[in-house]
């Protein structure tokens, strides 16, 4: 089922507009998936999800072909152009229904409590507010729905966490589309209304010098009323 919304917008209309980055992260993104364990990690977000979908920050849709076929419909938010455009794509290469608009994911198109389950995938650390953010993924999700997050965020030692701060005050958010590389996320999910139930820490990549975005979680929170 092709998606419903293909819009073209001018650039200076769309909420983020990241062009160079956008094409780096779709180049680097599509070799992740087997190299670096990313396709693994997707569908351990995505087990067992079903109902209708909210998902933001789609990106260029890898999470898409991991959607169980009980998922009824994923509405997948992505603000850039560029990667909307290659979301798009993919959505037509799949089996669930995947409806890709354009949006941020501060002020989310769609009523209250209209979904069964959100993901936040690689997102949460460049959204430009992020209570906000959470805040309207609670408002969209029905009375403890799922949050299902993959993340990385703020090092548990004091080193690498003064390295991240650095950076995120400096160069890192400029290159990188707007990332922050120091954010907690599972802080800012429970700050948010949501209740963490499973979470997993680990370290991206496994073996060899940690990067600022190493620390990452997977794991769900439920919709607190």
């Amino acid at each position: 089922m092709p998606p419903r919304h293909n819009p073209r917008h001018n650039p200076r209309q769309d909420p983020v507009h990241h062009p160079l980055f956008a094409r780096f992260y779709a180049r680097a993104s599509r070799s992740a998936e087997t190299r670096g364990g990313f396709a693994a990690l997707r569908r351990e977000l995505l087990h067992g999800v079903s109902g209708r979908v909210i998902e933001i920050g789609a990106g260029n849709g890898l999470n898409f072909p991991h959607y169980p076929r009980a998922v009824s419909e994923v509405v997948a938010v992505e603000p850039d152009r560029t990667l909307r455009r290659l979301a798009t794509q993919a959505a037509l290469r799949v089996e669930v229904p995947v409806d890709v608009v354009p949006a941020a994911a501060e002020a989310l198109p769609v009523k209250s409590e209209a979904f069964d389950a959100a993901v936040a995938s690689l997102v949460l650390c460049s959204v430009r507010d992020l209570p906000r953010a959470l805040a309207e993924l609670h408002r969209v999700l029905r009375p403890d729905a799922e949050l299902r997050f993959f993340e990385h965020g703020l090092a548990p030692g004091p080193g690498m966490a003064a390295v991240q701060r650095t950076l995120d005050r400096t160069v890192w958010p400029f290159l990188f589309g707007g990332c922050h590389t120091s954010r907690d996320p599972l802080a800012a999910v429970e700050a948010a209304g949501f209740r963490i139930v499973s979470q997993r820490a680990f370290r991206l990549p496994e073996r060899g010098p940690a990067l600022p975005t190493s620390y990452c979680v997977i794991g769900s929170a439920r919709r607190v009323a």
